[in-house]
């Protein structure tokens, strides 16, 4: 993650903090502490490596200034990564303190004789343009650079902090817990707890310090809304017989304006990828695997009651098996099983294009010539059209869906010319050169999916979590059906469109920090969300902040 420089010129810009003289000042001389942390005593190579500190516009926060005795108290949280997912999290926590959060601060987190909190956030980003977009227009946020590869400056900026967040690729909390270890400092993270990070219980209990981990949408919000339901079941001395969960990030009804009705926020290559893995669950009773090279070809039409409107199918989400035991119900529930979801006719599509070759990820010889060719010679040679007169061959929709149905791709002609109409959206029967960069069929298809199903910047995403339970009670020997639904579409902001992903990310992990920070979460050690100090208060917050949750007993 080096940038390609010999010297690291650390830049933080401070914007739009409260005009409160005294919490500006204490903030400067923590930033300017962190920047020249060798003033007196630093060697050559060292004073290179100080920071300049830029002071920008101050603003109201909205903050009511009742007196030089005010009862609040300052705290500052470092967020490590400024992508798409930062800025709710950091416009929950700096609001923090204003007048516009009071109301549900006060209802969710405290009682009215306890003092409020006035949160101040520093957004790092290893590019500083990054984390100032970030911090546009938000109040007692600061923009600085920093390299989380560098140690030195790591542990500067975690020392001066209350509370870290890392939305960070998973690969680096490591290296950033061990740093929060060795300074007794909380962190947040939306990643999957993995052995990794599992090994870091007993030090961070010794630390006397809490690492909670899985705080986002999936995991996250799925794991509270869950032991929710499970946890009031088994209080009414209820047995779960059946636990099943969906999720889905995609586009809004209005946005899903292409053959698959589906786009990508990131790098298509992740999404892709999952498609192909296996997947394991349990129905009434028995262990299913599925293959990877069978997953698309296992989805299953689904509809929610309470929501007819969306057309959609469901493909079997890897091992469902491992959240019976995370959940406490792996010896009562019969059938235990997480799902993908998408709009309907997605994974037929996808497995006629898997078929035809498209994501094959070996190198394809017809790619290696300096002579680059073009996207319809890459079509033609997955479809075997012959091409020696390239001019007369007419590679059009239905061309295309002929050669699939006669190669033996899928049966049915409809499917095939869903098939062709995809391929033909994504260009990929143009005569225009595939870039050098592409040398498997993997890599041109990921190119083009980039390039054509993408959102614009006014278009809607959408996030829909639905769980089912069933629940029997021997005493009353009766059955319920609990259902808990969260439907969550993309905002716009200040011009700028704020995703419904990154809201459902965004808001949770910062729920987190925000719920360590007035010690509602008492426990250390290695946490997921998963327990009633965590998400008891996190749901409640949650929907005050206005991610809604619809719950249903039958």
């Amino acid at each position: 993650m080096k940038k390609d420089k010999n010297i690291h010129e650390f830049t933080p810009q401070l914007r739009d903090y409260s005009n409160d003289g005294k919490v500006l000042d204490q903030i400067i001389d923590s930033l300017t502490s962190i920047a020249n942390p060798t003033e007196n005593h630093g060697t050559p190579s060292q004073q290179l490596n100080k920071i300049s500190l830029k002071v920008g516009k101050l603003q109201e926060t909205g903050m009511k200034k009742d007196s030089e005795s005010d009862p609040q108290r300052k705290m500052l949280v470092l967020i490590l990564g400024a992508g798409r997912v930062c800025q709710p999290a950091c416009e929950l926590l700096a609001s923090i303190g204003t007048a516009a959060s009071r109301q549900w601060y006060k209802t969710c987190l405290q009682n009215d004789s306890e003092e409020q909190m006035d949160v101040h956030v520093i957004v790092a980003s290893l590019y500083l343009k990054d984390a100032e977009e970030i911090i546009q227009g938000i109040p007692n946020t600061a923009a600085v650079e920093l390299d989380v590869t560098d140690h030195r400056a790591l542990h500067q900026y975690i020392s001066q902090v209350e509370i870290v967040i890392s939305l960070l690729p998973a690969s680096c909390h490591v290296a950033i817990a061990n740093v929060c270890v060795e300074l007794k400092k909380h962190l947040v993270t939306a990643s999957y707890v993995d052995d990794s990070m599992l090994m870091m219980d007993e030090k961070a209990k010794n630390a006397g310090i809490t690492i909670l981990g899985e705080m986002g949408l999936d995991p996250g919000i799925d794991h509270m809304m869950a032991m929710k339901m499970i946890n009031q079941a088994h209080l009414k001395k209820g047995k779960i017989m059946s636990f099943t969960s969906y999720c889905g990030g995609i586009p809004s009804p209005a946005a899903a304006n292409n053959p698959l009705a589906y786009k990508f926020s990131w790098n298509p290559a992740g999404a892709i990828k999952a498609g192909r893995n296996p997947a394991t669950y349990k129905s009434q009773g028995e262990t299913v695997h599925v293959n990877g090279d069978d997953l698309y070809d296992s989805a299953v039409r689904f509809r929610i009651p309470d929501l007819p409107a969306f057309a959609l199918e469901c493909l079997p989400n890897r091992n469902s098996l491992t959240y019976g035991d995370l959940y406490g119900i792996g010896h009562e529930a019969s059938t235990i099983f997480r799902g993908t979801l998408r709009y309907e006719g997605f994974s037929e599509i996808m497995a006629t294009l898997a078929r035809i070759g498209i994501f094959n990820a070996e190198t394809l010889p017809l790619l290696k010539h300096e002579g680059r060719p073009t996207f319809r010679n890459f079509l033609c040679e997955l479809l075997k059209i012959d091409t020696k007169d390239m001019n007369e061959v007419v590679v059009g929709e239905k061309k295309i869906a002929e050669r699939i149905l006669e190669l033996g791709h899928c049966k049915e002609p409809g499917v095939a010319v869903k098939a062709a109409k995809t391929i033909v959206f994504l260009g990929l029967n143009e005569q225009t050169g595939i870039p050098v960069s592409c040398q498997s069929a993997f890599a041109v298809t990921c190119h083009r999916m980039e390039e054509r199903l993408t959102y614009s910047n006014t278009e809607q995403d959408m996030v829909l979590l639905h769980h089912e339970v069933e629940v029997d009670f021997p005493d009353s020997k009766q059955t319920e059906r609990h259902t808990a639904t969260l439907l969550e579409f993309g905002k716009a902001k200040n011009g700028k469109m704020i995703s419904a992903m990154a809201l459902t990310v965004g808001v949770p992990v910062a729920i987190g920090a925000l719920l360590l920070i007035v010690n509602k979460i008492k426990t250390r050690g290695v946490l997921r969300p998963i327990v009633p100090e965590v998400y008891l208060p996190a749901l409640e917050i949650a929907q005050a902040y206005g991610i809604k949750l619809m719950e249903k007993t039958e």
